[in-house]
């Protein structure tokens, strides 16, 4: 009882050190790293976080990376994590579909995103005709807003992703999704910011990864690899393909963390890596810009998230790519911030509120005054 009691003491008297930050260590990838504390990042509130990671604040978070302007500043693993670990970053991905998009449009294989879909599939047989469904763009797509009634977010929906994964024919169940309707409590399109209705529709980002697929004449990896990958240095991927081999543009990509903090760069500096223009900046500004509402607290631009945090007490608008299990690129261009969160959580309740929490309470209140 006595040691006991003495050992308390010793731990009162002596309390466990909190985590002391690190900067990231340097390797020929590319990467410029950085010591955040003399560019004036409160490296006390960012090596707090590696605490909540082993208190169990945190749960199965698998890395954070903070880049600040091109520089490297914030490197941690966890929870078996990984600067070799291929994240499967789930529909996270869905941002890297509008990017290729984007470089299918700058490479002359797709027009604009006015394009008509059901063009592009003219052997694809539609059980239930109607003129309507030829009118849908590729822009309705990337919106999350066609005239498809498709719903991830509703288990009864038509179009719910889970009833496409187990058919046998991915494309000819996404084309074959019924034309939606409106509820009385459902705000139409004419009705709604920016004109179009917001409905998440992970067979949509996949049917616009096929469009890629059939512009291009290459397989969706074949043509990342070529267009985004391989101008970012990234040699480590996997791609996944619908049961009947189409390209997977709605998820389920995997990247290493330092790759994932590519794109998110590549996104937060205009299509440029390194100086070099690997997707068109003007294609990057269109595809970071608010074209739906999403949530009353978010907004859609093309497959990417558009949230709102509190930077010293002022709201501030924060693009993102975003996956199940609380996987995120988040991406503040103004202010050359990319930030990766890693996680495992996959179908908890948790792992999105954590994930925003560790951007929100610890790398923006990090950032240098």
């Amino acid at each position: 009882m006595r040691r006991t009691f003495a050992a308390l003491i010793l731990v009162a008297a002596f309390p466990v050190a909190a985590s002391q930050y690190q900067p990231p260590v340097a390797s020929p990838d590319g990467w410029s790293v950085a010591d955040a504390a003399k560019l004036g990042w409160d490296t006390a509130t960012l090596a707090s976080l590696d605490d909540k990671m082993v208190d169990g604040s945190f749960k199965q978070i698998t890395s954070v990376l903070v880049v600040d302007h091109g520089q490297l500043v914030y490197e941690h693993y966890f929870n078996d994590g990984s600067a070799d670990l291929l994240n499967d970053v789930r529909s996270a991905s869905k941002s890297l579909t509008a990017m290729l998009v984007g470089a299918a449009i700058q490479r002359g294989a797709i027009r604009d995103v006015s394009a008509p879909v059901y063009a592009y599939f003219p052997e694809i047989s539609i059980a239930h005709p109607d003129p309507r469904r030829a009118a849908i763009t590729l822009e309705d797509l990337i919106t999350m807003s066609s005239i498809l009634e498709c719903d991830d977010e509703n288990e009864f929906s038509a179009g719910n992703e889970e009833r496409m994964y187990v058919s046998e024919r991915w494309l000819d169940f996404a084309l074959n999704i019924p034309i939606r309707g409106y509820a009385p409590w459902v705000t139409r399109p004419k009705d709604s910011p920016y004109g179009r209705t917001f409905s998440y529709c992970t067979a949509g980002a996949f049917l616009a990864g096929a469009v890629v697929e059939r512009a291009t004449k290459m397989p969706l990896a074949r043509f990342a690899h070529e267009a985004l990958e391989q101008p970012l240095g990234i040699t480590q991927v996997k791609w996944n393909t619908s049961s009947e081999g189409v390209g997977m543009g709605g998820g389920g990509t995997r990247y290493r963390s330092r790759d994932l903090a590519r794109i998110g760069l590549l996104a937060a500096d205009g299509g440029r890596w390194h100086g070099k223009q690997v997707l068109p900046k003007a294609w990057v500004t269109t595809m970071l810009t608010p074209h739906a509402q999403a949530r009353d607290d978010a907004d859609y631009g093309y497959l990417w998230w558009q949230f709102r945090f509190p930077i010293s007490g002022v709201e501030t608008k924060v693009w993102a790519m975003s996956g199940n299990g609380g996987n995120y690129v988040f991406v503040l261009p103004e202010r050359g911030l990319v930030t990766v969160v890693t996680s495992k959580a996959y179908n908890k309740s948790f792992a999105h509120p954590q994930s925003q929490a560790i951007f929100r309470d610890y790398i923006l209140k990090s950032l240098p005054r």
